[in-house]
């Protein structure tokens, strides 16, 4: 997998869009397998842990499946440093972010309550209503930072 850069996304949920979400076969293995994995994957990853689990997922629908898990918050999206998107189903339920590690892909979700005061405090400053925001922090954990200074 390639090494995630901090980039998670906010979303509406599915049920603001009024979309209804169809618990299916394929989205109970898709949430199973995201429960199994602890890091980041991506859409063609999962499809090939899915394939070898044995169970029957199109890519198509791996890929429909995480954009509406997305969409309603029940997993957190990061890009890759080749702008691919990685998929993860996070610790913790509420609003956060991440730090993470450019050199072995560790994740530590972080809760940033000056940060949420900043950007609403912003973005009513200028008049915008329902704002969300991204933040991206990455940077070597203390053990890759180690292993570097070892060389």
């Amino acid at each position: 997998m390639s090494t995630p850069q901090a980039s998670s996304q906010e979303s509406n949920s599915a049920e603001l869009r009024g979309a209804p979400v169809r618990n299916t076969r394929q989205r109970r293995s898709i949430e199973a397998a995201l429960g199994e994995v602890p890091d980041f994957m991506s859409a063609q990853e999962l499809f090939v842990w899915l394939q070898n689990r044995g169970d029957k997922v199109s890519l198509a629908t791996v890929y429909r499946v995480l954009q509406s898990m997305a969409d309603e918050g029940s997993v957190d999206v990061v890009r890759s440093n080749d702008g691919e998107s990685v998929f993860r189903r996070c610790a913790m339920d509420e609003h956060h972010h991440h730090l993470l590690c450019r050199n072995c892909s560790k994740t530590v979700e972080i809760e940033a309550p000056h940060v949420e005061e900043w950007a609403a405090s912003i973005a009513a400053k200028y008049g915008f209503t329902q704002a969300t925001h991204v933040v991206e922090i990455s940077g070597l954990c203390a053990e890759c930072s180690a292993r570097a200074l070892a060389r």
